[in-house]
């Protein structure tokens, strides 16, 4: 029976890592080997056999060989427990064995000329065994065989001539990563200490210091000298563990264990005092983080997981690592992680992709961007350097909350954020902010924003901002982080959308991170096949307060086209056009002239009843005719709801909730009504919001009936609607007899009249999107200005299209009238 207590003996385990020793129970767990690079005081390989419940274990100066005619020395040591067979870390100083232990190879034997264990044992004993390897480097056969002289401990380790063994000189360092052999050297040089007579002291604790920065960029630097990590969405925390004691420091020091009691509980399950840098991150099963929960801190919704992931360690065991490589930090942190296997404290590892491919990769994971690190890097604490580099798939920036505006619309609390910077030892205004609020964001800042709010503009009096007179001025104390498209030549944030709150970092160190404007061209030529487009004009603002181009929207259709015309096929097109923008002067416009436009443009004759004529309307069925379109001007989409072929016969039922100055929340009652009465009737119905004021509730009934069938359907379910909700509804379609009341408006359900297209922008401010949403996103929480051309091509991306089965979802309006 294999025995255990010298191994526990010489070794501390409050000091040490290493596993314990538990009572050998002799239980056969396989034939199971293991070869541990150690690099303590010399640098040896530990060659161990699992026999008789335990590892029996030599150590061996110059490391195993395939060569035959190597005739390694291998001093037996104590046998080590099994658990010792995965071990890889750092044995810290002062203990058994100080130094760095890293797995060379692992696998499987079998025991060779012996019948069974009870015989191989026995061979062992007498000095002599035989064996056969199964690793990743060591295979085939070998012999362990004890030399004859005064001691027992002194064996040779033998390659045997197989398949496998090599007539070549053998040296097992050549197989050792460069990142192992520094990482070893470079403990061993931290852990030198002085001769002297007195009782050694215990090292300094450190200080906590502030993260080391990364400068932004706009290029990826080759690999061949930099390593890649993904920019993790979250808060950058420092953790500090000591004494089986933990902290989480914010950037600017600020304790963060109270908002995370989890990580703290996990971190002090580590035992030897180290020093960790990392980003805390709530994200789902599938990686996606969501940044603004981490203000509210602990506890988090249950479908949601709170990590921290360790990319850098600053100290070991007392010792500062800052001026250590980057490389050799990297794998003092792989070992020490390794070794605890916490579940939620995670290392962010670097990424085995080239420069060319690395952003692509990053695109794919809908990432925030990468990080490129110098492998040779040391730690340089609160400095922004060339050393590490961010490169943003999507721009941000953090800024100082100054103000707010009004809410308009359907909006509550406030409308915009009024964003600044210090600058030059004043604050600067940097742009406002109207997007990317939910009903609880907006409400949970109005709360903050109470005891902030002064009488006195923050910003120099000679600094002139928009609409001064609707602002609400704040102390600027608040952080937030945004979201934007690019800086203006004025330095102004083009397209912010609201990020979330950081309370990790104060308002006096933070700092511009300037990108070049966008440049973009002034026409540009798309062709598609034999069918070419020209876009022009591309630089125009088309939404002055918010100055969005011309060529920004296009873009967007571009992209979206895919997702857009489905809903067009085949159906006239009512351009109204807005060739100035959308605060000058627009006209809508059916009829055009075949004979003006290119040859591939498709259009078609269809009886006007008000002129008594025949006109002739677009056609939208490729994305070439879409292009077109859109830079003739037509912002928005408007296709009739049935097809040029069965012009009397709509393709859609649709019931627009207009909402005329009502209460937002009785808008999102009198849909959930809606989406009730239809589930009873069993028609499937589909939600989008009128990227304007209201919402629209869409049912696919395929040409199967004429109109009057289906506005008497519509008109049926408005007026159920309407007896469920008197106070709040009306079937009246003058603005004037219903002002403060929802439109219950089911007129639109007629011959030749339009709705805006799923996906459409609309002419509002912020250049919002009729986006199509999914029931489930239908509550208090839901705002229109949510969606634009800016988030839009994310949104589809990231989710599935909540409309993909409407095609197949017909409304059977005969059944469904007998369901009510």
């Amino acid at each position: 029976m294999a025995n255990l207590t010298t191994y526990n003996k010489k070794r501390d385990f409050s000091q040490t890592s290493e596993p314990k020793a538990e009572k050998a129970t002799g239980d056969k767990q396989g034939y199971r080997f293991v070869v541990q690079r150690h690099h303590a005081s010399r640098l040896h390989y530990d060659f161990r056999l699992e026999i008789d419940g335990a590892l029996k274990s030599w150590a061996v100066p110059k490391g195993p060989s395939l060569n035959p005619k190597d005739r390694r020395l291998a001093v037996q040591v104590e046998d080590h427990p099994l658990s010792y067979g995965t071990f890889e870390g750092t044995i810290p100083k002062g203990s058994y064995g100080a130094g760095t232990v890293s797995i060379f190879d692992a696998g499987t034997f079998t025991p060779l000329e012996v019948a069974n264990d009870k015989e191989f044992l026995s061979s062992w004993k007498k000095g002599s065994i035989k064996f056969s390897l199964k690793g990743k480097v060591l295979k085939g056969e070998f012999a362990l065989v004890r030399m004859q002289g005064d001691t027992d401990e002194n064996w040779l380790l033998i390659k045997h001539k197989d398949k496998y063994a090599t007539d070549k000189a053998f040296d097992a360092e050549d197989l050792v990563s460069k990142q192992i052999k520094e990482a070893g050297k470079s403990y061993k040089e931290a852990a030198k200490e002085k001769k002297s007579t007195k009782k050694s002291k215990q090292p300094t604790a450190m200080l906590v210091p502030k993260p080391m920065l990364a400068k932004l960029s706009t290029a990826v630097p080759d690999a061949e000298d930099w390593l890649y990590e993904r920019k993790i969405d979250g808060f950058r925390a420092i953790a500090r563990i000591a004494n089986k004691e933990a902290n989480l420091l914010s950037r600017n020091g600020l304790k963060l264990d109270k908002k995370f009691p989890s990580l703290i509980e996990e971190l002090r399950k580590m035992e030897q005092p180290c020093m960790l840098d990392g980003e805390i991150v709530i994200e789902d099963k599938e990686g996606k983080s969501y940044f603004q929960l981490l203000q509210s801190g602990e506890p988090i919704p249950k479908n949601l997981i709170l990590r921290y992931y360790v990319f850098d360690i600053l100290s070991l065991d007392g010792h500062d690592l800052q001026a250590f490589p980057l490389t050799e930090r990297k794998e003092l942190l792989h070992m020490l992680l390794k070794r605890y296997k916490l579940a939620n404290i995670l290392e962010l590892e670097p990424l085995s992709k080239d420069k060319d491919s690395i952003l692509n990769y990053a695109k794919e994971q809908h990432w925030e961007g990468i990080v490129a690190k110098r492998k040779d890097s040391s730690y340089q604490a609160d400095k922004r350097t060339g050393s590490w580099l961010k490169i943003k798939l999507n721009n941000a920036q953090e800024a100082i909350i100054c103000g707010f505006t009004k809410p308009q619309n359907s909006r509550s609390y406030f409308g915009a954020l009024v964003l600044g910077l210090w600058k030059d030892g004043k604050l600067s205004y940097i742009g406002n902010c109207g997007t990317g609020f939910t009903e609880q964001s907006l409400a949970e800042l109005y709360q903050q924003f109470k005891p902030l709010i002064q009488a006195k503009k923050p910003f120099p009096a000679a600094e002139k901002l928009p609409k001064e007179a609707d602002v609400t001025w704040l102390k600027p104390e608040l952080v937030c982080e945004v979201y934007y498209y690019e800086w203006t030549a004025d330095k102004k944030l083009r397209h912010p959308v609201y990020k979330g709150l950081r309370s990790d970092k104060a308002a006096d160190e933070i700092e511009p991170e300037y990108l070049p404007p966008v440049e973009m061209e002034k026409e540009r030529e798309v062709k598609f096949g034999k069918k070419t487009v020209q876009l022009t004009n591309l630089t125009k603002i088309y939404w002055p307060q918010e100055e969005i181009r011309k060529g920004e929207l296009l873009a967007y259709y571009e992209e979206i086209g895919p997702y857009i015309l489905p809903y067009l096929k085949d159906k006239p097109i009512s351009m109204h056009r807005f060739p100035n923008g959308i605060e000058g002067q627009s006209f809508f416009q059916k009829d055009v002239e075949p004979e003006k436009l290119p040859s591939w443009l498709k259009t078609t004759e269809v009886y006007s009843e008000s002129t008594d004529k025949m006109i002739d309307y677009l056609l939208c069925n490729d994305l070439a005719s879409l292009l077109y379109i859109v830079n003739l001007g037509s912002i928005e989409i408007n296709p009739w709801l049935s097809t040029y072929k069965s012009p009397e016969k709509p393709d859609f039922a649709v019931l627009d909730l207009d909402p005329n100055g009502a209460n937002w929340k009785d808008v999102i009652a009198v849909a959930q009504t809606a989406k009730q009465l239809l589930d009873k009737a069993k028609a499937p119905a589909y939600l989008k919001t009128s990227g304007s004021t209201g919402l629209h509730i869409q049912m696919y009934v395929g040409a199967k009936y004429d109109y009057d069938i289906v506005r008497d359907f519509v008109q049926f379910l408005a007026e159920l609607i309407h007896q469920q909700h008197p106070e709040t509804t009306s079937l009246v379609r003058d603005p004037k007899k219903r002002k403060g009341l929802i439109y219950l408006d089911y007129l639109q359900n007629k011959r030749g009249q339009t709705i805006v297209a799923p996906y459409s922008v609309r002419p509002k401010p912020m250049a919002t999107v009729s986006a199509p949403l999914a029931w489930e996103e239908l509550n208090d929480e839901l705002s229109i200005q949510d969606f634009t051309i800016f988030n839009m091509l994310d949104r589809t991306a990231q989710q599935e299209d909540p409309w993909s089965a409407i095609w197949k979802s017909k409304v059977d309006i005969k059944k469904a009238l007998a369901q009510f």
